[in-house]
């Protein structure tokens, strides 16, 4: 039977008795890990394939592994990265090294996730911040100008890609000139459509052949004066798979953030309706899975197409020296610190 059109979370270090019949019963797509599912490698290995036992050895493993404020895996039992912002300042002074720091710090964060069968990282992000923005972009960023941004951006995914880690693109079309948290409320957006074409949906377009994509829960009102771009018909057809250009398979930020509206179920439904082609729900709450699941159709048509074409662009790890490129890297960050 074909897959469910969401990916899910699960509550803890190990897998319930519930969740192991949730994921066999209702067939999502492909797992995200938190830190509340995160204790040490033996363990994260354990539960990653107890899931992929239920799932498919080829099921997509989430998680969000950028580095700085936003490291799911971290000391003392995986090394900490630095934010996108360090690789921002080495680009500034020298931008071949900093495209070269950015590449090989991901292909770094790639080599810990695939030993533990992690095998996507919801990374780069393409979110140009702009002054007055609210921070949870912040240092998160590459930098200020689209180009800057979109380059540092494609290294990152590039050296994912080196170590058989698929990448996501987020967050479409963009979140840096948002003015609120969207994991806590909604934010509102009224650049104009021109503005927003040269600064925050340019970063993505040079971007637009990745494999994965992650919506934005951002309303940007001379597109949608009423919609976050995660339910907006409107944007995702008009801005992310005409104007981007971006024909990989579309996951919504978490449905369960605080920035969209509606049950669970509803904002499944609309998110699809607009669509993405995949619903991302994060919490590990199983009655909310469940609500999700009933929502939820099989992949078929397109996103059946995207969801195929995205695992074929997994490729396997290119070797490394671990040890040197180690060594290499902390070297890179240590003149960053210290310029």
């Amino acid at each position: 039977m074909a897959q469910r059109a969401f990916i899910t979370g699960l509550s803890g270090l190990k897998l319930t008795k519930e969740e192991r019949a949730f994921l066999r019963e209702a067939r999502p797509w492909g797992l995200i890990l938190f830190k509340r599912n995160v204790e040490d490698k033996a363990q994260v290995t354990e539960l990653v394939g107890e899931a992929l036992h239920e799932l498919g050895a080829a099921a997509p493993v989430l998680v969000d592994q950028e580095g700085g404020r936003v490291q799911r895996l971290g000391p003392p039992n995986w090394p900490a990265y630095p934010p996108g912002a360090a690789y921002a300042r080495i680009y500034s002074r020298d931008p071949g090294a900093g495209l070269a720091a950015a590449r090989l710090g991901a292909r770094l964060i790639a080599s810990d996730l695939l030993a533990l069968g992690i095998n996507v990282d919801c990374l780069p992000l393409a979110d140009v911040p702009v002054r007055g923005a609210d921070a949870v972009i912040g240092d998160r960023a590459y930098g200020d100008t689209p180009a800057q941004v979109a380059a540092i951006a494609q290294a990152v995914a590039d050296g994912l890609a080196d170590g058989g880690v698929l990448p996501v693109l987020k967050h479409i079309p963009g979140h840096g000139r948002a003015t609120a948290d969207s994991h806590m409320k909604l934010p509102v957006v009224d650049a104009s459509r021109s503005t927003l074409e040269v600064t925050d949906f340019a970063a993505f377009r040079p971007l637009k052949n990745l494999p994965l994509g992650m919506t934005a829960h951002v309303v940007f009102t001379a597109l949608d004066p009423v919609l976050p771009a995660t339910t907006s018909a409107t944007v995702i057809g008009e801005v992310i798979r005409r104007f981007i250009g971006f024909d990989g398979l579309l996951m919504s930020d978490d449905v369960s953030m605080g920035a969209l509206s509606g049950s669970i179920g509803e904002r499944t439904r609309a998110s699809l309706a607009a669509g993405c082609d995949v619903v991302l729900h994060c919490n590990g709450k199983l009655d909310e899975m469940r609500q999700v699941a009933v929502q939820a159709p099989e992949l078929a048509g397109e996103a059946a197409r995207r969801a195929k074409a995205a695992l074929a662009a997994r490729k396997p790890a290119a070797d490394i020296d671990l040890a040197g490129a180690r060594k290499e890297f902390a070297a890179l960050m240590q003149d960053e610190s210290a310029a």
